[in-house]
């Protein structure tokens, strides 16, 4: 977990300068920044307005995916839209129900936006901005038995929101508290939960203003590291790094693999996985764009790699057993399988590499020989990339 929480704090700190946080946090609003190349797609930094609107502390926050704050009347179409967003990487802006902690249910507009690398154009950040939306009047013609009949809605809704994260007698008194309240005022005039709530231009220009803010720090002191970022989508002709929507159903994947792209000069890592990070003692940044010979040392045997070469060269897979040195120089026997993963029209598109360090003892895991475990890594990357490239052809 410790492992995990510092890649993720790496992520957001290697890519701007070190004044970042400061600046942000002297923001009033509520926002958060996620990082959609880390498995589940992981929030890297948040807001003092977003701890204090939710009712987190920030340990509770950074490392988990921003839908723990939904419950069970956010609305799911709702939340399509934002996935589909993240996967086409583009803007949305849309009224969401959301819980704070101690699981009481309210109206916000969330503003999301892709923060984009200069280097690469790929997708690096999305800034999420929560803006509260106030209640409202209600429309004429609600009666006191509707109201009632939301007062009772609320109370439910609150009892079914206690979550894993949040499970006392305060949800539940809260629930009680707010549908009393509803059944005794009947006329109060105030829009419920269970109601409909759009945001009006006030609440838009306010998650507007906040996103600019934002994403101004964020390429001012990415200017200051070196690492430019922009707001807009600036892709270079020719890099094939992997869309955010492709990282995520990699992130999935819970082995030790890579993914290189034989259409780059050099045949670079495009995607590295978290076990592989943690095999190989590797940050992100020191694996993409690499070839995969970085592993190799003094004593690897040359012609084991160039059975490598020749497999890929075929386009073949293979499964070689050969000596590879971690970052801290020490060897290891890496259990090596290779294969092909072609697209939707059959062409390869990627060679994913499965990595076993066979000098542990207890090779099987749930029942399944290391051949059987690097079979299905690459039967689930093949899925990935298919179902991605499908999706395009026909968008």
């Amino acid at each position: 977990m410790e492992s995990q929480l510092g890649l993720i704090e790496q992520s957001f700190d290697l890519r701007y300068s070190g004044w970042v946080r400061e600046a942000l946090n002297e923001l009033p609003d509520s926002f958060t920044i996620t990082d959609p190349c880390i498995s589940g797609h992981p929030i890297v930094f948040v807001s003092n307005g977003f701890l204090k609107i939710f009712g987190y502390s920030k340990d509770e926050v950074i490392g988990r995916n921003g839908r723990v704050f939904q419950g069970p009347e956010t609305d799911r179409r709702s939340v399509m839209e934002i996935r589909e967003a993240i996967r086409e990487e583009r803007a949305i802006q849309i009224s969401l129900l959301n819980y704070r902690k101690d699981g009481t249910p309210f109206w916000m507009l969330f503003h999301m936006c892709p923060v984009f690398s200069k280097e690469d154009g790929r997708v690096i950040n999305f800034v999420g901005v929560q803006v509260p939306i106030p209640k409202r009047p209600r429309h004429s013609g609600h009666t006191a038995v509707n109201s009632c009949e939301n007062g009772a809605q609320l109370y439910k809704g609150a009892f079914r929101c206690c979550r894993r994260e949040v499970c006392s007698d305060t949800v539940v008194e809260l629930g009680r508290a707010s549908a009393l309240d509803s059944v005794s005022n009947p006329d109060d005039g105030e829009v419920g939960i269970n109601d409909p709530c759009e945001a009006r231009e006030l609440e838009k220009r306010k998650a507007n203003a906040a996103a600019s803010n934002i994403l101004s720090i964020l390429t001012r002191y990415s200017e200051l590291s070196g690492k430019l970022v922009c707001g807009k989508c600036c892709s270079v002709s020719g890099m094939g790094l992997l869309g955010s929507s492709l990282n995520i159903s990699l992130g999935r994947i819970k082995q030790s693999f890579v993914l290189s792209d034989p259409h780059l000069p050099d045949m670079p890592i495009v995607y590295a996985s978290d076990m592989f990070l943690e095999l190989t003692g590797y940050a992100r940044h020191e694996v993409l764009g690499h070839n995969c010979r970085f592993l190799s040392g003094l004593d690897t045997d040359p012609a084991t790699q160039y059975q490598i070469k020749e497999y890929i060269r075929t386009e073949q897979p293979c499964t070689v057993r050969i000596l590879n040195y971690r970052k801290d120089k020490t060897p290891f026997w890496n259990l090596l399988h290779i294969s092909p993963v072609r697209n939707a029209t059959g062409k390869v598109a990627y060679f994913v590499g499965v990595q076993i360090d066979d000098s542990c003892k207890n090779q099987e895991e749930n029942g399944l020989s290391p051949h059987r475990r690097q079979l299905g890594v690459v039967g689930a990357v093949k899925v990935a990339v298919r179902s991605l490239s499908m999706g395009a052809s026909t968008s």
